[in-house]
């Protein structure tokens, strides 16, 4: 097996395309998101803007979001003078459309209509507010934390991803994560891969990968992420719990054993020359169904 041509193909068959039909149902659902949180908060101007894996360019098939910022100005108390206030009243300007689940400090759009009812449309809002005039750092509430804010920059992480030199490992993993059902957020996963590699952007993805399992292996219990926008105010330990270290290390045991007998087939499924991503499709058709008006079964019947 040429095993670089087997990993970009990999690669390849988790990519959503900018004109394939999931892209284009998210981008028609992130319209109708923008327009009514206008419309909801007509005496301000929120920033509404893209953000996670889509902005990073680390999205893949097997599992993906769409993450929209709205942050408010500094001194404009028009969605709430607090923080847990703008959460809560952006939460519920989109129950006017949605079924909302409240994260920690994001909501999860659900469909509300009868024909989509409790659908998930894989959509993320993310209300904050920025800390200052000049708009690059921003406050976000904390739901269910001991912290009740968390001073953050997500232009910061959008940059340290996208320009990591590093992408298609990160990709690989985040798939790898998936199909083993490893427990670790995605950005502190993103933020390890990164720092992992940092002497090894040049390497083949195969000697990435391998050097990625190798370290969550033998060195799982040191393993640590610092926020590249808050490195000392935000501490990411808590993402890292032993339960999760200890996923890392016996899953990436496994894993070695396997591309070391040349079993990558094994670590990511086969892929065929034109995969039909089935589940793929029937996201795309749930999440644009309410905007075209035909009716879809939910995501739990694919």
């Amino acid at each position: 097996m040429d095993i670089d041509k087997y990993l970009n193909d990999v690669l390849e068959s988790q990519t959503l395309t900018d004109d394939g039909e999931e892209m284009k149902a998210l981008r028609k659902r992130r319209d109708e998101v923008e327009k009514l949180l206008r419309e909801s908060f007509k005496d301000t101007n929120p920033v509404i803007r893209y953000a996670g894996s889509f902005s990073k360019k680390t999205m893949i098939k097997e599992s993906y979001d769409l993450d929209i910022a709205c942050y408010f100005p500094r001194n404009d108390d028009d969605a709430g003078s607090a923080l847990k206030d703008i959460y809560r009243n952006v939460r519920d300007a989109l129950k006017k459309k949605y079924t909302v689940d409240p994260k920690n400090s994001a909501l999860r759009l659900k469909g509300l209509d009868a024909d989509v009812h409790g659908t998930d449309f894989h959509i993320d809002v993310v209300p904050g507010r920025f800390t200052d005039d000049d708009q690059k750092d921003v406050y976000l509430h904390r739901e269910n934390d001991d912290k009740l804010r968390l001073k953050t920059n997500p232009q910061i992480h959008v940059d340290h991803v996208r320009d990591s030199g590093v992408r298609d490992a990160i990709r690989l993993v985040k798939y790898w994560r998936e199909r083993n059902g490893i427990e670790i957020k995605t950005f502190v996963l993103e933020i390890i891969v990164i720092e992992t590699l940092k002497d090894k952007k040049d390497r083949k993805l195969q000697t990435q990968l391998q050097h990625i399992w190798t370290e969550f292996r033998d060195n799982s219990a040191s393993l640590s992420a610092k926020d590249p926008a808050n490195p000392e105010g935000n501490d990411l330990a808590a993402f890292l719990s032993e339960d999760i270290k200890t996923q890392l290390r016996q899953v990436s045991e496994k894993t070695l054993k396997q591309v070391d007998d040349g079993q990558w087939e094994n670590t990511f499924g086969k892929v065929t020359a034109k995969e039909n991503n089935t589940r793929t499709s029937a996201l795309a058709a749930a999440i644009s169904s309410r905007a075209t008006g035909q009716p879809h079964k939910p995501y739990a019947e694919f």
